[in-house]
């Protein structure tokens, strides 16, 4: 089969740092092939180069079997490449057909008429299903997706690069999306999609090239692979694919939380009247389409998030449900820290709330414990060694534990987060997707972890993205839709098509915890 575009010995440095060392590998015509490997293992940066983002310092890249120089993305657009990044490039408050006006050629004549009639044309071909005179700001996250695409395809894009392009999506989203792909691919389209949901892997794509540490590792027939096998090709070693849940052990109230709601700036309640219970020793897993609160939901028990009048979260030490109670509405992060209470926090804004960008591994430890020294020069040694820990345990690939986070990739900048905040010994622990941008080793350690919190009898409030991880490691689940708890179900009883059915169907009265 002819190839849609080949790399040949590929090699990109920043600085000491080699994101990919001669790699050779090539995409065919009308095929899918997904891009597996680790945090870390330059596939992000490999396919900058492709679409014109980076520049590689050695190697060639040929499209069509001629050798290409693709030095912007405007010369990638020239050879028909598309890349859709994680972080969608729209203008919120243009409709659909005024964004794709935006990718015109600038020889293209500006007629907004005409352009919808191509793009409607497009959505006809290969069963988009969007509004093209909606506004985006008005649009959901598959929604906006689907635009990028078509937006890609209006340019004439024969190749197109999706990065991570089932992270927000419920399943019911993610097998639209995967028909989209079927009707490019049968028509020629050739599609690289870089993900790290191996099950997706497997259903979608016709071959899996594999990097490690920055170099090819080999391309496999799907046919031919399982999730073992390919989780061995990326780390280099056998890794056991299977989430522990164990039951709940002294299991008793934490958290009671009644009526939440939270209204933001522009006076909209995105969450509305919340209301369910967090034990220890258990995992209770938030689901839902992103945007539907659950970030305000975790800020607001967090104290970082102005509550509602009527809002109520009462925190219990232990088992006793009287005088040892604390309500937690209208108190600041300090001021729970003060009350004796032991809350960690993953936020999902990595850099902007959990992490000082500018920061090493050692000074963002400090941020956690700063507050409790009392000399007046701080205390290093400390931090350093949970720093050292942290990076050795959850191989965090940094040139130094002091350097600056925001120079590490986001999967690292997770690892860091995540295990700050579970080396603080927490009674209750929230995090807000955090596996986002992990790979799969990664990933089973940080469930590995949450694991052993709850062992200890830590409640554990984690809000995920992928179903999958959902149902495997929580003993409940809490659906939000609408900003509403639209019910609870057993994480041992339910299954993904009635997870993401009350992800996107409101019912007359939110379910009872």
């Amino acid at each position: 089969m002819e190839n849609a575009i080949e790399l040949r010995h590929i090699t990109k440095t920043f600085g000491s740092v080699t994101a990919n060392r001669d790699v050779t590998m090539s995409v065919r015509k009308g095929e899918i092939l997904s891009l597996l490997g680790e945090n870390g293992s330059g596939k992000t940066t490999l396919m900058n180069m492709i679409s014109g983002i980076y520049y590689p310092d050695g190697g060639e890249i040929l499209v069509g079997g001629k050798l290409v120089e693709i030095r912007s993305p405007k010369d990638a657009y020239a050879l028909s490449i598309g890349m859709v990044h994680q972080h969608f490039k729209l203008i919120d408050v243009f409709t659909a057909v005024e964004n794709i006006a935006l990718v015109m050629d600038k020889h293209e004549k500006y007629d907004l008429k005409a352009i919808r009639e191509k793009a409607r044309a497009i959505c006809e071909k290969y069963a988009f299903d969007i509004d093209l005179d909606q506004k985006v700001y008005e649009m959901s996250v598959s929604q906006k997706q689907t635009l990028e695409i078509i937006k890609m395809l209006y340019r004439g894009a024969q190749i197109l690069i999706l990065d991570e392009p089932t992270a927000v999506l419920t399943p019911q989203e993610t097998e639209r999306l995967f028909a989209v792909m079927r009707n490019m691919k049968h028509d020629g389209k050739s599609i690289i999609i870089i993900t790290h949901k191996l099950h997706e892997v497997l259903e979608i794509s016709d071959r899996v090239a594999i990097l490690r540490k920055g170099e090819y590792a080999g391309t496999v027939d799907t046919a031919e692979a399982t999730e073992a096998s390919l989780t061995e090709l990326m780390v280099g070693k056998k890794v056991e694919l299977n989430i522990e849940r164990p039951e709940p052990v002294n299991r008793h109230l934490r958290l009671s939380v009644h009526n939440l709601s939270v209204t933001n700036a522009e006076g909209v309640k995105v969450l509305d009247s919340v209301s369910f219970e967090a034990f220890s020793g258990e995992i209770l897993g938030i689901a839902g389409v992103s945007g539907n609160g659950q970030k305000e939901l975790l800020e607001a028990i967090a104290g970082l998030q102005n509550a509602d009048a009527g809002s109520s979260v009462v925190y219990f030490p232990d088992d006793d449900r009287d005088s040892t109670a604390e309500q937690l509405i209208g108190k600041t992060p300090r001021d729970i820290r003060n009350m004796g209470v032991h809350l960690s926090f993953v936020p999902e804004d990595r850099l902007g709330m959990g992490l000082v960008g500018s920061m090493g591994m050692v000074d963002n430890m400090m941020l956690k414990s700063y507050g409790a020294g009392r000399s007046p020069i701080a205390d290093r040694r400390a931090p350093r060694h949970l720093a050292e820990e942290i990076k050795e345990e959850l191989a965090v690939v940094t040139p130094s534990i002091s350097t600056p986070v925001s120079r590490l990739s986001g999967g690292n900048v997770q690892k860091v987060l995540v295990g700050r905040e579970i080396a603080a010994s927490p009674s209750v622990l929230m995090t807000a997707y955090a596996v986002r941008g992990l790979d799969i080793n990664t990933s089973y350690t940080i469930y590995h972890l949450l694991n052993e919190q709850k062992k200890k009898g830590v409640s554990i409030i984690y809000v995920g993205e992928d179903l999958d991880v959902l149902i495997d490691l929580c003993d409940r689940i809490l659906v939000l839709c609408g900003g509403r708890n639209n019910g609870v179900v057993d994480g041992r009883k339910t299954n993904k098509e009635e997870v993401g059915l009350l992800m996107t169907r409101l019912q007359e009265k939110g379910g009872a915890a």
